[in-house]
């Protein structure tokens, strides 16, 4: 059973801020950075968390409890998101779907971008949650191991599927049904994030890399190979590849695809484990293939043609960032209004034709093509049924997982 700790072990400290200053935490929600100074507040905020740490998830004994919700006197929503994270005019004076959605219901929203990484955004929100009070926020987006921590943890809101008419009916099947959250009782995806093989064709020869086995195994590739510190992508693309599940996978299986990869590195054809660095290398040729995240490769691809990326027939590793109602947010229903209207098609397709991740509405495609072609065809984008059942989620840990895991995978990645 899991138990509260006081504080975060010092291989999760290291992976976070792995995460923070070169990995997925710090790519940004559009370009190939998130935010060009958060690598100081970030790590700022984990030296508090040392301290305090995040709680381990726990079975709370039931949902966060109601709180008052004064959405039909206060026209108001406080949401708080990443930046770079939201559609915005070429003079970067509006918020076209904001402005829409306020004119429309009349409920303004004060909107702000104040998450840079999980951890450092968490730091600032766990001490009112903690103690049951407001967060000041009605809305929020985190990326789904830090949304299954809150709403095990009893900090979250059960959401009211009256309120949400197009979010239940327009959710993409692939993202339905995540292990720490079924049936999306909590949350719902603001968008999806993918990870992939990429590959240069000019390093290449023009050859096509599309398996975890070719970049380990091909001698062509040696020592121009790529895979990522982030875990949960390289350990999954890599379990995938050996016909293990990572929504259901055992221990053993964990530490056969550790043995897998210790070899590529023991042979030299492992070149390095990378950050969001990789995009430089892949870019120049010093990676001639690499795991990589779908929102890199269209940046890239707009600027190198010789980029291309391939979804293995074994599949591939997708997240979530999260839209999450605070426990004690007084604008509940405000918010579900909100999440709501950015599953109706229209609203969607214009979000996605400006932060070019996964879009996690169905019948967006029209839309999208409404405003770009190119967009609405790229599978990165709108994955199609056939990528879309490839799609596979990393399982929740426990808090001792969690740790024996990333241990592991620090002592193999050298960190």
């Amino acid at each position: 059973m899991e138990h509260q700790e006081s504080g975060l072990s010092a291989v999760e400290l290291a992976a976070m801020r792995r995460s923070l200053t070169s990995g997925r935490g710090a790519l940004t929600r559009r370009s190939l950075l998130r935010a060009s100074g958060m690598g100081a507040l970030a790590l700022g905020g984990l030296g508090t968390l040392t301290a305090c740490g995040i709680p381990p998830a726990k079975r709370s004994e039931g949902p966060a409890a109601a709180s008052d919700d004064h959405s039909a006197q206060e026209k108001v929503i406080y949401f708080s998101n990443w930046t770079e994270y939201m559609d915005t005019s070429e003079d970067e004076k509006h918020r076209p779907t904001l402005e829409e959605f306020t004119k429309r219901t009349g409920i303004k929203v004060k909107y702000t971008e104040d998450i840079n990484d999980n951890v450092e955004f968490f730091g600032k929100i766990r001490p009112q949650l903690a103690a049951g009070q407001e967060t000041g926020r009605d809305l929020i987006v985190v990326t789904d191991w830090l949304a299954a921590r809150m709403i095990k943890l009893g900090w979250v809101q059960q959401l009211d599927p009256s309120h949400l008419p197009h979010a239940f009916a327009n959710l993409v099947q692939q993202f339905r049904m995540p292990d720490w959250d079924p049936g999306r009782a909590h949350s719902y995806p603001w968008t999806g994030i993918s990870t992939v093989i990429a590959y240069n064709t000019k390093a290449t020869g023009g050859r096509k890399v599309d398996s975890v086995t070719q970049m380990l195994d091909d001698p062509s590739l040696k020592g121009r190979v790529g895979f990522l510190t982030e875990m949960r992508d390289t350990m999954g693309m890599t379990m995938l590849d050996m016909g293990y599940d990572p929504a259901t996978f055992t221990t053993p299986q964990y530490d056969a695809a550790i043995a897998r990869l210790q070899k590529g590195v023991d042979k030299k054809q492992i070149r390095r484990f990378t950050g969001n660095d990789y995009t430089s290398d892949l870019d120049k040729g010093d990676l001639a293939a690499c795991l990589a995240w779908a929102g890199d490769i269209i940046q890239l691809q707009a600027d190198n043609p010789a980029i291309q990326y391939a979804i293995p027939a074994a599949g591939y590793m997708t997240s979530t960032d999260n839209l999450l109602v605070p426990a004690k947010a007084r604008h509940k229903t405000n918010a579900e209004r909100l999440i709501d209207y950015y599953y109706e098609p229209p609203v969607a397709a214009q979000l996605a034709a400006y932060i070019n991740y996964v879009c996690p509405v169905e019948g967006v495609r029209p839309e999208l093509a409404k405003i770009d072609p190119a967009l609405a065809a790229n599978p990165l984008i709108i994955p199609d049924k056939a990528m879309a059942s490839k799609s596979h989620a990393f399982r929740s840990l426990t808090v001792q997982e969690e740790r024996e895991y990333e241990e592991k995978f620090a002592k193999l990645i050298g960190a």
